[in-house]
């Protein structure tokens, strides 16, 4: 995901990052050549979710912000660095759960319940684990 300016169609660079504060993050890209300026602002339940994964949102934070894309665009790569190492088995009902969760968020939380069901030991992710992630994110 990239952002464009809409003064000259130019895809826009992270500028700088502000926050968290009271568990918001604000982003702001600017145009490199109208330097017109957009600011995105996460809620608190994104900036967990976010750093719960451990992703840094700021200038110059690996090479996604170098090459000024969105920075979470660098997620998609991590994800699939994750999914080419162990693969952790979902039961039927937890993966119900997670076919619920809106599209656009599913894959961060399903590499936070998989990052979490490694660290805590379980082979297996069923609807136990996922309430026992669910209450580590905070997100009862």
């Amino acid at each position: 995901m990239k952002f464009l300016c809409i003064v000259c169609d130019t895809a826009m660079k992270l500028e700088r990052t502000e926050g968290p504060d009271e568990g918001s993050i604000t982003a702001v890209f600017e145009c490199p050549d109208c330097f017109h300026q957009i600011a995105m602002l996460t809620n608190p339940m994104e900036t967990q979710a976010v750093t719960s994964l451990g992703i840094s949102i700021a200038p110059g934070a690996g090479d996604r912000a170098a090459q000024g894309g969105c920075p979470f665009s660098g997620m998609v790569t991590e994800m699939e660095k994750s999914a080419e190492g162990e693969s952790i088995r979902w039961s039927e009902g937890a993966r119900a759960r997670l076919e619920g969760i809106p599209i656009y968020i599913r894959p961060m939380a399903q590499q936070g319940i998989e990052q979490f069901a490694v660290e805590q030991g379980f082979t297996e992710i069923n609807e136990s684990v996922m309430d026992a992630a669910r209450e580590r994110f905070n997100l009862e």
